[in-house]
């Protein structure tokens, strides 16, 4: 066994980011986080954007540490959510803060969008699911009122490639993160142009897409110099935090399905080829890059967003609590006291989630929650209940059943809802590990410096070294019964 080796992983979420240090000695992997650092939309007159220059710096001071502590990395990462974007101008230059995919901007875009260009035109050329936070929309939003950015523009980046460029100099999209634009060809693997033509969407901007697991280049010498680190190799990971999740998914067989969990919940299937048929277009399915060939074959729903909105909402009115705390309230509620869709359109932007669970309630006939408790335990129940449609709908399209959930991320902390997913979903549930995302981004680096020899080995490292726990389903019939309320109630076909 030889010297141990270190690998930095950039993990930029919508709440957080951190810089996370992964020690492989050749058996055992172990995670330390380094330096975590708050993120979160900056809103900016009635405009929602990132503030990318504040995460720059804290990744610099991330490298920073390493430099005081006397670290010696192997490899750099970044992996950062989907569909948002920078533009680059001449020089290089940075031409305005990225917009939030939350922004309402996009409102609306998706009816625009088909006025131009059929829905199953675009389906059939991109595989992607129909959300309006898509870069695709967000473009369209900017062509639309004619935004004086798309005029100057000389270059498109996707967030994780941004850091990328400012890392190495190197302007690439890497693959994971470019399918999440809806406009990219899963089927032809390249850049549809054909639907960017048809929207008037620039493709003369766009940059080479290039794997999972491809070395980049050093850091430049001036950030080298800053941080006072050696020009230590960049290397692309799966950039989407998603598919960096999924390549840390501790399973085996091909029998198994995972949600992703923590703001959103990305809930699907591995796939070997991108699944674009009828059927995939109704249910409004996705085919978003993943590691060693792979494709993510899933749904996005809303996730934990519902709950972290409401936490921040009564935290600013003095009713601070933790997120376990929370947890407890809403397993001293009484079950089933109110059901909602969390991903109907109300639920979208930012704001006071309780407020809208009671005008949604109200909409659908059912009497409000009272109280925080009883408000948590519903988007708790109401999300289980909404995994299980999504499981049905797996199992449709794939031909067969499924055996077991993994639930990997921030999510898999939350038992109760582990336990609720079990029991809604009547299938195993496998939760952990917690840090996902930040593993399915080391374990892309080791492979590209060939410490590791594949996917399936780093998955077994990882059921080898990380805490996993089994859920096992319970109370089915109250379940069954909740859930064809659910449908009834959110308007969904079993």
């Amino acid at each position: 066994m030889g010297a141990a080796q270190r690998f930095l992983a950039f993990d930029l979420g919508a709440e957080s980011g951190r810089g996370v240090l992964g020690c492989f000695d050749g058996a055992k992997l172990k995670l330390e986080e380094l330096h975590r650092f708050p993120n979160g939309g900056i809103r900016v007159l009635d405009s929602l954007h990132w503030n990318v220059l504040h995460l720059w710096n804290e990744m610099k001071a991330a490298l920073s540490v390493c430099a005081q502590r006397d670290i010696e990395l192997t490899g750099i990462g970044v992996d950062t959510w989907g569909v948002d974007f920078a533009l680059l101008g001449r020089g290089d230059e940075l031409l305005g803060l990225p917009y939030h995919y939350r922004d309402a901007r996009t409102d609306h875009m998706l009816e625009e969008a088909f006025q131009r260009l059929p829905r199953s035109t675009i389906f059939e050329r991109s595989g992607c699911q129909f959300l309006q936070i898509n870069t695709l929309y967000q473009l369209l939003s900017m062509v639309v009122h004619k935004s004086p950015l798309l005029d100057v523009a000389e270059t498109f980046l996707m967030i994780p490639d941004l850091f990328n460029f400012w890392l190495t100099g190197r302007k690439v999209c890497e693959f994971t993160n470019a399918t999440t634009t809806q406009f990219y060809d899963p089927r032809r693997q390249r850049w549809s142009t054909e639907i960017c033509d048809a929207l008037a969407v620039c493709s003369e901007i766009l940059p080479e897409i290039v794997q999972p697991g491809t070395r980049l280049g050093t850091l430049l010498p001036s950030v080298a110099a800053e941080t006072g680190l050696p020009e230590i190799p960049v290397i692309a990971p799966a950039c989407h935090d998603t598919g960096s999740a999924v390549a840390a998914v501790p399973a085996e067989g091909d029998n198994w399905a995972y949600i992703s969990s923590g703001t959103w919940s990305l809930m699907g299937i591995e796939v070997s080829a991108p699944i674009v048929t009828d059927q995939a277009l109704t249910l409004n399915f996705t085919n978003e890059g993943g590691v060693e060939n792979t494709f993510r074959f899933l749904k996005n729903i809303m996730g934990l967003w519902i709950v972290q909105e409401c936490r921040r909402t009564w935290a600013r009115v003095g009713n601070e609590m933790s997120y376990p705390e929370m947890t407890q309230l809403a397993e001293n509620a009484p079950p089933f006291s109110a059901l909602i869709d969390p991903d109907d359109d109300i639920f979208l932007p930012p704001g006071d989630m309780s407020s809208r669970i009671i005008e949604y309630c109200k909409r659908t006939g059912q009497t409000p929650p009272s109280g925080l408790g009883e408000t948590l335990r519903c988007a708790l129940e109401s999300l289980a209940l909404k995994y299980r449609w999504v499981l049905k709908q797996l199992e449709l399209v794939r031909g067969r059943s499924i055996d077991v959930v993994h639930i990997v991320g921030g999510g898999a902390q939350n038992h109760t809802l582990c336990q609720f997913t079990a029991d809604a979903t009547g299938t195993q549930v496998i939760a952990g590990p917690t840090e996902a995302t930040a593993l399915g981004n080391i374990v892309m680096q080791a492979i590209a410096c060939n410490s590791i020899g594949s996917i399936a080995e780093g998955r077994e490292i990882i059921r080898r070294c990380f805490n996993i726990i089994t859920y096992e389903p319970q109370e089915s019939q109250r379940w069954d019964q909740a859930y064809g309320r659910f449908l009834e109630i959110a308007e969904l076909e079993a």
